[in-house]
């Protein structure tokens, strides 16, 4: 969408040179002389940005934008509404239907121009956005890639750790960060066999030692970013499988040198792992789940932290639910 041409729409000649005049030297422009022949030129085109007037004969501007907001081929496409309306009211009838801005008539070049840019640079920001998570998403799912776990498992792990996270205070953007970074927790995974992953029976010593290797594997993977998401996930994989008491791996960390957000994921980790049925197992009842939990506080897990999960709780089963029929539908990998 970014890399497509802009549409003005404008059943006034004079009016669709003028805006040509003014943006044609930096940006492909299609031109629509109604909204009929602008969803049609949207369709064909799938231009980056429509310029729409709105006093158009038998479709007028607001019908249009209703229409290419509706269709899943221009919905996310922005529209600026051109006009030569100034009554109090059309503004906001404007937005309703989805537009993103005005420019009022006679136009300003400058103004256009300025509008123009600002709005492609948010539709670039969005795709890179949208590429970015997409990229996150795909390193999660090829770090399980050949692991027993549920597909659904590293996402409803991640909402876990992101309300754990809410509850002991992290900010709302720390929580996401976190979310984000936590299904790439086994990245390093990518490095392990699927001999090793996929064995049917207990891993002896050898294959132990291989497998205690993929925390460094998948920092060593994650932190050739400078992303603060990046940053994140490299720091849990490298310790998600540390232990408060110090008996973890790969290096022992005790007690609060465990970084938070690993302390966190972990404690995510295991709750799922045992509340949903594997191929080798039922899945516990919850009560037996949380005694376990409470089990491991003070070797395992922060003592801290289990409290705070358990206190939560509900809302942690109300995520649950949620993930748990998006996987009964198959639609646990929509986001």
């Amino acid at each position: 969408m970014s890399n497509g041409p802009i549409l003005i729409v404008d059943d006034e000649p004079q009016n669709l040179a003028a805006l040509q005049q003014i943006l044609a030297r930096d940006h492909r422009l299609v031109f629509a002389r109604n909204g009929v022949e602008a969803l049609a030129a949207a369709f064909k085109h799938k231009p980056s940005m429509v310029l729409l007037d709105i006093q158009m004969p038998e479709m007028d501007g607001y019908a249009t934008c209703r229409a290419l907001k509706a269709d899943p081929r221009t919905e996310a496409v922005p529209v600026i509404f051109v006009t030569s309306l100034s009554e109090v009211g059309e503004e906001e009838a404007g937005f309703a239907v989805g537009a993103v801005d005005y420019i009022i008539k006679p136009v300003s070049p400058a103004l256009v121009r300025a509008r123009v840019r600002t709005h492609l640079s948010l539709v670039r920001a969005a795709l890179l956005e949208r590429s970015y998570s997409d990229a996150i998403h795909m390193l999660g799912e090829a770090g399980h890639f050949n692991d027993t776990d549920t597909g659904a498992h590293i996402w409803r792990m991640a909402a876990y750790a992101g309300a754990l996270a809410a509850a002991r205070g992290w900010s709302a953007d720390a929580c996401k960060q976190l979310e984000l970074a936590a299904p790439m927790h086994d990245t390093g995974k990518l490095c392990i066999a699927d001999t090793i992953l996929r064995k049917p029976g207990p891993l002896d010593a050898a294959e132990w030692a291989i497998m205690r290797t993929h925390p460094r594997m998948g920092h060593d993977i994650l932190s050739k970013s400078e992303a603060p998401v990046f940053k994140i996930a490299a720091e849990v994989a490298l310790r998600h499988h540390e232990w408060w008491d110090g008996s973890g791996y790969p290096d022992g960390l005790a007690g609060m040198e465990i970084p938070e957000a690993a302390r966190m994921v972990a404690l995510a980790d295991v709750f799922d792992a045992l509340a949903v049925k594997r191929s080798y197992k039922e899945a516990w009842p919850i009560e037996r789940v949380v005694a376990t939990l409470r089990e491991g506080a003070g070797s395992h897990f922060e003592p801290a932290m289990v409290d705070t999960f358990v206190a939560i709780l509900p809302r942690i089963l109300d995520i649950k639910a949620i993930w748990d029929e998006r996987e009964a539908r198959g639609q646990w990998a929509d986001r």
